[in-house]
């Protein structure tokens, strides 16, 4: 297959390079030349701005095209108008927060999808991510006359993830000593690989799969006691969970996702961690052990200056700071 990737060189781009690779695909990689720039080298690589530069693209053809990093939909009609006749397939890599909320437990592609009054707005933010993406699927799906594929992706993870909603535990928990774990241990988890993600993604656009598909896992339900304890495998020192309780975190203004990644307080998290994947499933979609990708997760941390400053994830002044606090309260077990 000629596959097109728009994008390519950070996260999940590269990690769908290295799938496409790895199944025999011709590659063309279009992007701005910024992001890791001395990645393969050995690949064609056409830059441009993908609002307003795709002149590049012009004339050429391939059998299909997987966009990595669309989010606003005057944007992405660019692409898939330019596109429409030089691709048979295009695979958009949109998100599970295309859904209008999350009050049902285990939703499919069939859900209600969000909207916002002003369809105009390009601002990305909290409240009109997901819209936005609905509005990117819908301009696609009617340039290409249905010949596309929306991968809603829920929480990727894994090796050269810079959000750190996930790497923040492995490498949390690797230190060791008393660790703040936030709310029920059996709230549920759901997160995906970003190379099984790719491989599957890779896949799926070879077969010419359509339509919407939920693409996130695994394919059991996983708890926030279970990635916790799958981190505690990879440590030599057994570290000391504190489970302090969800109310108490809000009242202290701890950010639910961001500052204590993956929890989410309340009902919601039953929904937003529950989302049917049966028809990715279907199509292939498989997933590798937890253990594997905490490993990898930590192998690649490791890997970072000393003196990174992370995205996500309390500093131990401020953990520490809480587990005072809790311990004082006289709630704690």
């Amino acid at each position: 297959m000629k596959l097109l990737i728009i994008g390519g060189t950070r996260f999940l781009g590269r990690a769908i390079v290295e799938a496409a690779l790895a199944a025999g695909h011709e590659l063309t990689l279009f992007n701005r030349g910024q992001s890791n720039p001395d990645l393969y080298p050995q690949l064609e690589q056409l830059h441009g701005d993908r609002d307003g530069g795709l002149d590049v693209l012009r004339g050429r053809q391939w059998d299909a095209v997987i966009d990595t990093c669309g989010y606003v939909p005057r944007v992405v009609g660019q692409s898939a108008r330019l596109l429409a006749d030089a691709v048979d397939q295009y695979t958009f890599i949109s998100s599970i927060s295309v859904y209008q909320d999350f009050d049902k437990v285990g939703l499919d592609e069939t859900y209600t999808l969000a909207t916002m009054p002003d369809e105009t707005v390009e601002e990305i933010t909290e409240e009109t991510y997901g819209p936005l993406k609905v509005l990117c699927e819908q301009t696609i799906s009617e340039v290409m006359n249905g010949r596309a594929l929306h991968v809603r992706a829920g929480l990727i993870v894994g090796p050269h993830d810079l959000s750190d909603r996930f790497s923040y535990w492995p490498y949390r928990v690797a230190q060791g000593g008393d660790i703040l774990a936030p709310g029920n241990p059996d709230a549920p988890v759901q997160i995906i690989d970003v190379r099984d993600l790719a491989a599957w993604t890779v896949q799926a656009t070879a077969q010419k799969l359509r339509g919407p598909c939920n693409a996130t896992g695994p394919d059991y339900r996983l708890t926030m006691r279970d990635v916790l304890g799958t981190c505690r495998q990879m440590v030599d020192e057994e570290p000391n969970f504190i489970w302090v309780d969800e109310t108490f975190l809000l009242d202290h203004d701890v950010a639910p996702w961001t500052d204590l990644p993956l929890w989410i307080p309340g009902d919601e998290a039953e929904g937003f961690s529950s989302v049917d994947c049966t028809r990715a499933q279907q199509a292939g979609l498989t997933y590798r052990p937890l253990l594997e990708t905490v490993q990898d997760t930590l192998t690649w941390l490791n890997t970072r200056p000393a003196d990174y400053t992370w995205r996500n994830g309390l500093s131990r002044e401020r953990e520490a700071e809480l587990l005072a606090l809790w311990t004082a309260s006289g709630s704690e077990a």
